[in-house]
């Protein structure tokens, strides 16, 4: 009986129409600061957009609603709720990505066996948005939603690779929808620049069902790991009801120790990709690519340091935070997205994501 061998065959990009850019962001945030400064005593926590460009790399970000973010009496999306019967804004996010990635893959919905929506947040608890969008694409078979913070794309992708290998599904739809801007605490001087919306889609099948050779990909190999660590929080949920607490309270919303976090997580990486690569008779120097996650370009550039000895250009391992942000577990998806048809045959590139958990996923894969 032959191996089973699972490929990515096709993905998917879909990202908001509005954009905010540092200048945009520092300006109402520091309106804001200026309008409560009571709050804050001799020491008014003012930003600007050098700080925000030399602590992340990021200039810009993708968001699902502008004008309620840049309102100083708001600082939060304006967004509309929707009845039970429309698509939800997260799904309707999944749904595009997800068509764009069935159009790479040369795929119908009724060719696709199972939906996995994996993103650090989901709109509501159930039904699950992955079951939503399979209904909204008319997909038969299962679909399901999976949460790891910012490794939750990387950790579906795992799932989907796992079920073809066992043949429990010949070709799954991975989505991350990654809904970020309404759990910002934009008011916060340290994080309120960080996140930005989108949503990516891959299509994942065994070599039978391949209907398109172009820009496939062999997942050689997964592999993955979690350690538990305070230092990313998000404890936004149900039980602040009953315990009495302000579902909506800084401590509710993002927040982390971006000192501790840096140093912890970054080894952390680097030791997974070296022991991940080499566990497949590889040197570090025999990858291609590198699409890591995109939380922030000193983290990236230290981590590749660590692993080639050397600065890497934009074309070993692209940078895209710069225009999205930090886009959660969508990150090392989009720079895979937008950094992978140049590829030639047996070349080899790794995608990683790590955050909150901590958690670290990564696939080693072949161009074919």
């Amino acid at each position: 009986m032959d191996t089973i061998r699972p490929f990515i065959t096709g993905s998917g990009l879909w990202k908001p129409a509005n954009t905010i850019s540092n200048d945009e962001l520092v300006h109402s945030y520091n309106a804001w600061v200026e309008q409560n400064i009571a709050l804050f005593g001799d020491k008014p926590p003012f930003s600007n957009s050098e700080f925000i460009e030399k602590a992340s790399g990021i200039k810009s970000r993708y968001v699902i609603e502008k004008d309620g973010i840049l309102d100083t009496n708001r600082m939060r999306p304006s967004l509309t709720e929707r009845p039970d019967d429309d698509i939800s804004l997260q799904a309707e996010m999944a749904i595009e990505a997800a068509k764009d990635a069935l159009c790479a893959a040369n795929k119908l919905p009724n060719q696709i066996d199972a939906v996995i929506v994996s993103s650090s947040y989901t709109q509501r608890p159930y039904p699950a948005i992955a079951i939503e969008v399979q209904h909204a694409l008319g997909i038969d078979g299962f679909a399901f939603d999976m949460q790891v913070a910012c490794s939750s794309g990387t950790f579906g992708l795992h799932r989907a690779y796992e079920m073809v290998k066992a043949g429990t599904a010949n070709s799954v739809l991975v989505i991350s929808p990654e809904l970020t801007s309404p759990q910002v605490n934009f008011t916060d001087r340290d994080s309120h620049f960080i996140f930005g919306d989108v949503a990516t889609a891959m299509v994942v099948e065994n070599s039978k069902a391949i209907t398109s050779p172009l820009h496939t990909f062999e997942m050689v190999s997964v592999r993955a790991a979690t350690q538990f660590s305070n230092n990313i929080r998000s404890n936004f949920g149900y039980t602040a009801r009953a315990c009495d607490t302000d579902p909506f309270s800084p401590q509710a919303l993002f927040h982390q120790n971006g000192r501790k976090v840096f140093k912890e997580v970054c080894p952390m990486a680097a030791d997974h990709l070296e022991n991940h690569v080499a566990s497949n008779g590889l040197k570090t120097s025999d990858i291609k690519r590198w699409w890591l996650h995109q939380a922030n370009i000193n983290m990236n550039q230290l981590i590749i340091r660590r692993l080639l000895g050397k600065d890497a250009d934009q074309l070993t391992a692209p940078i895209i935070l710069d225009q999205f942000a930090n886009i959660a577990s969508a990150g090392s998806l989009v720079a895979f997205n937008l950094y992978h048809q140049d590829m030639e045959p047996n070349d080899l590139g790794v995608i990683c994501s790590f955050g909150a958990g901590y958690s670290i996923g990564s696939l080693l894969l072949k161009k074919i």
